[in-house]
């Protein structure tokens, strides 16, 4: 994606010291990859100390900004679909039917037109608020997928096949899914990134996000990002604020004094910073009184961050 907007954009390729405008890619898409993976997370945070040291070079921040921060959490999605159980049920039945042909395994049926039937009829029931109709067409791609599954797995003991680590992954995350209920803890929501957390922030428009906690400082008074990590696992906010604003003082070099939070950070355990909640109305000191209301400077970073810097998804594998 970087490459191809350094491809179609001029500004791009003159920001990067081109004299004229190149119609080639400047190397192959894979060596940002590899070295990404090089730079890893202390380079990633390296890199923001950098911009940091640059933003009070040029006067964009002045170090008694440094004193007050402003931390809260987003939710950084990955690139999945919205995950339903017909849909993860049907795509692990037909990668286990890929199985079976790459082990050249005959299986006794493998179900492609019985689910061709079901599937689009899924989707209607659940417009249509026929659930009863709905769950049974359901329970009956569920039990495509265990029939197929039983059937490799005798098939594999009793040729004394050797799978590999992939295939072996697949069949264990078919038997998770068969498992799995709706009260169930760390669910399978997608399979080719089984890492991913449902989290709920609340918003009514969006009631669920699939993919990771991140969390984000900015100083309280230019907005200028200080600190941005990612919790996988779905923390509570309050339990994310200690790590945070201990890589706040790593990357600045000081600790930071006041740090203004929403309601979720109630009862973090920081002690040597001051923490003001918002809302918050006994033991806030008459200087930080007016400090209080910037406290919501941080929603829009968040937004641009999204739109404007290409944060809205994460299209790299793993966590």
């Amino acid at each position: 994606m970087v490459l191809e907007q350094w491809l179609e954009s001029p500004y791009n390729q003159y920001f990067c010291g081109e004299t004229f405008f190149q119609h080639d890619f400047p190397c192959h898409p894979t060596s940002l990859v590899k070295w990404r993976k090089l730079l890893g997370e202390e380079g990633c945070e390296w890199l923001l100390t950098q911009t940091i040291q640059a933003g009070l070079k040029l006067k964009v921040i002045k170090p008694a900004s440094l004193k007050r921060v402003v931390v809260d959490t987003t939710v950084q999605e990955k690139n999945i679909t919205f995950p339903t159980d017909a849909k993860l049920y049907n795509k692990a039945r037909q990668q286990l039917t890929q199985i079976a042909k790459e082990q050249n395994i005959t299986l006794r049926q493998t179900y492609d037109k019985a689910c061709h039937e079901p599937m689009p009829k899924i989707e209607c029931y659940g417009h249509a608020k026929q659930y009863k109709r709905m769950r049974k067409a359901i329970k009956q791609v569920k039990g495509f997928l265990g029939r197929v599954l039983r059937d490799i797995d005798r098939q594999v003991k009793r040729q004394g096949l050797a799978l590999t680590q992939k295939q072996e992954d697949t069949l264990n995350q078919a038997y998770r899914l068969l498992k799995q209920t709706r009260q169930s803890k760390n669910k399978l929501y997608s399979l080719h990134e089984p890492n991913v957390d449902c989290i709920s922030k609340g918003k009514a428009h969006k009631r669920y996000e699939f993919g990771v906690k991140a969390s984000i400082a900015v100083t309280a008074k230019e907005s200028f990002i200080v600190g941005a990590r990612s919790y996988p696992g779905n923390p509570y906010d309050e339990h994310t604020l200690k790590d945070q604003l201990q890589q706040v003082e790593t990357l600045i070099g000081r600790k930071p004094e006041t740090c203004f939070v929403d309601r979720g950070y109630k009862g973090s355990g920081v002690e040597d910073i001051k923490v003001l909640i918002a809302g918050q109305k006994r033991g806030v000191p008459k200087k930080e009184k007016n400090w209080m209301g910037r406290r919501n400077s941080v929603e829009p970073i968040i937004g641009h961050l999204k739109s404007d810097g290409k944060l809205r998804r994460c299209y790299l594998k793993g966590i």
